[in-house]
């Protein structure tokens, strides 16, 4: 196991931040797939006890980040082909609704703000911090989630959004692609701008091809090592 440091945020209970520290842990891959997560050790590392590391547990097995294998017990996921097709083919159709929704019902303001989570997202890649990069990602489309004002499609959305975070986080590591996401969020808001479903889906439709293209081959490549 790699050396962890804990998150600080001085606003934030000790079973968040541990949560949160495990979680960014296995997506930079400071923990691997595989991976087992013994409790003592993790709490003698992070110093704390192992109640809110067994707590942090369940909560990335809620997210799928982390499996209880047997005889093994708590190990980090595999990002598997089957389980990355599964979580973009039921993205896919709900982002595609959400959009169309947003042409509907987005006004000024709701446009502004998307153009500022933009820029916003654009400011995260000088810096390089994956992770500013990939909450940036989230509220773009949190915001299109929020135009549609359809409480049930926002709380499946959000739900999946824990699910592909892995899955995000794996494709941003590429700086070509983060620069083509940027040029995708563009269009997607220029197709909202003008009420113009048909470029709104296909932009989003794109920006999910791409991604899933991306993973299938780290997936494969991985595979055949």
């Amino acid at each position: 196991m790699k050396e962890l440091s804990m998150i600080t945020d001085a606003y934030l209970p000790l079973r968040d931040l541990v949560f949160i520290t495990l979680r960014e842990a296995i997506l930079q891959g400071k923990l691997e797939p595989g991976e087992r997560l013994m409790e003592i050790a993790l709490a003698n590392q992070l110093g704390v006890s192992r109640t809110p590391i067994r707590e942090a547990i369940r909560k990335l097995e809620i997210e799928g980040l982390v499996i209880n294998a047997p005889r093994r017990g708590a190990v980090v996921a595999e990002i598997t082909l089957k389980d990355l097709r599964d979580v973009l083919e039921v993205r896919r159709n709900l982002e595609n609704l959400a959009v169309k929704l947003a042409c509907e019902k987005a006004n000024e303001q709701d446009i502004r703000e998307l153009k500022e989570l933009h820029r916003s997202f654009i400011s995260t890649l000088k810096n390089e911090d994956l992770t500013e990069v990939a909450q940036a990602d989230v509220k773009f489309h949190d915001k299109i989630y929020e135009i549609t004002d359809n409480k049930r499609l926002i709380q499946i959305l959000s739900n999946l959004r824990e699910q592909m975070y892995r899955y995000r986080f794996e494709y941003i590591k590429d700086e070509i692609h983060r620069r083509v996401l940027v040029d995708e969020h563009a269009m997607i808001i220029e197709g909202i701008e003008n009420k113009d479903v048909d470029k709104a889906k296909k932009y989003m439709e794109i920006h999910i091809i791409n991604q899933e293209k991306t993973i299938v081959a780290k997936i494969t490549k991985d595979t055949e090592k």
